[in-house]
């Protein structure tokens, strides 16, 4: 029974969380073996999760903590990058995933402990730091037009034109859902008479496989992928592929990264810098621009899919604040 429920937890999780899990797990039971010198244990004591905060609580740049040595053979191993203090949400994360697998085996987690619970929360306040974006600057209307205007007519110009469209105005989606869909997700009924494609999102950060939401793709952005699926006629299989040197459509699906490295390809075409965003930068652009065109939120998040709308609005109070009468109350 043990194995079916874990198979289950399997098929109900999302891939880029199950790679999570597996990271974690890497992680967590590398970290025990060499600050006990056992391995892990279903359930963990109590003792043992206490430990694992204080370790991840604190930079442990003194040689006379005793966390440093297991923190060296950590960073020795790759599985660490330095004795900095690790971010709250790496902590949180790793936390996270370690009571999943106490779920996945109907056990109680360490972690529920009165006196863990409690060291959680000073720790996060102990080592909060300001909040970083996740793209150094929001692809807003004109940064995109800029990108756009580098994409020429070829194969490789008009996949990227159509990507980068795609992603910003159905939403401003993720690259894992840019790169993981199909032909058969694009429903093309209503292109001839209104002018509109459909997306369908089969899994996204927020949603699963029993609400697959789907978008509609209009205007520009639209013809630019009717563009791309009219040079691609193999309807079937992956979306977007690789375009070879000589401008032929490969067969497989592109790499999951693969918005990141066409969108520093077309950042240094258009004169910016490479690390000028992100690819999570035409997410933010999207809110960024919806909140200067005074589109309502909920109306945003209609496409955005955010579940939080106090995510959401933080893009829009960026743009509201400066605009606040008040602070122009000396002229």
């Amino acid at each position: 029974m043990q194995a079916d429920l874990t198979e289950l937890y399997r098929r109900g999780t999302p891939e880029n969380t199950l790679r999570a899990w597996e990271r974690d797990l890497v992680y967590i039971a590398a970290w025990k073996r060499l600050s006990f010198g056992a391995d892990l244990v279903w359930p963990e004591g109590d003792a043992v999760a206490l430990r694992f905060v204080l370790d991840h609580s604190t930079a442990l740049k003194d040689p006379r903590h005793p966390a440093q040595a297991v923190a060296m053979a950590l960073i020795a191993q790759g599985l660490r990058r330095s004795l900095a203090c690790p971010a709250p949400a790496t902590l949180d994360r790793r936390i996270a995933s370690w009571r999943a697998f106490h779920r996945m085996r109907n056990l109680p987690s360490p972690f529920e402990a009165p006196v863990v619970a409690q060291a959680r929360v000073k720790a996060r306040r102990a080592t909060a730091r300001p909040r970083k974006p996740k793209s150094p600057r929001p692809i807003t209307r004109d940064v995109l037009e800029a990108l756009l205007a580098t994409c020429d007519a070829t194969p490789r110009g008009i996949r990227d034109r159509a990507m980068l469209m795609l992603a910003f105005a159905s939403g401003g989606r993720r690259r894992s859902e840019v790169s993981g869909l199909d032909h058969a997700d694009i429903d093309a009924k209503d292109w001839k008479e209104k002018g509109v494609l459909w997306l369908r999102l089969l899994e996204t950060k927020t949603t699963g496989k029993d609400a697959a939401p789907r978008l509609p793709l209009k205007g520009r952005a639209a013809a630019a992928l009717q563009d791309w699926l009219d040079l691609d006629p193999d309807a079937s299989g992956t979306l977007f592929r690789p375009v070879s040197r000589s401008g032929r459509i490969l067969k497989r699906r592109l790499a999951s990264d693969a918005l990141r490295v066409i969108l520093r390809h077309r950042l240094a075409l258009a004169g910016l810098p490479q690390d000028y965003a992100t690819p999570h930068g035409l997410r933010a652009g999207f809110l960024t621009q919806t909140a200067l065109d005074g589109v309502p939120l909920a109306a945003a998040m209609k496409l955005s899919l955010h579940s939080s709308a106090l995510q959401a609005q933080r893009y829009y109070a960026d743009v509201e604040i400066e605009g606040n009468p008040a602070t122009d109350l000396l002229g």
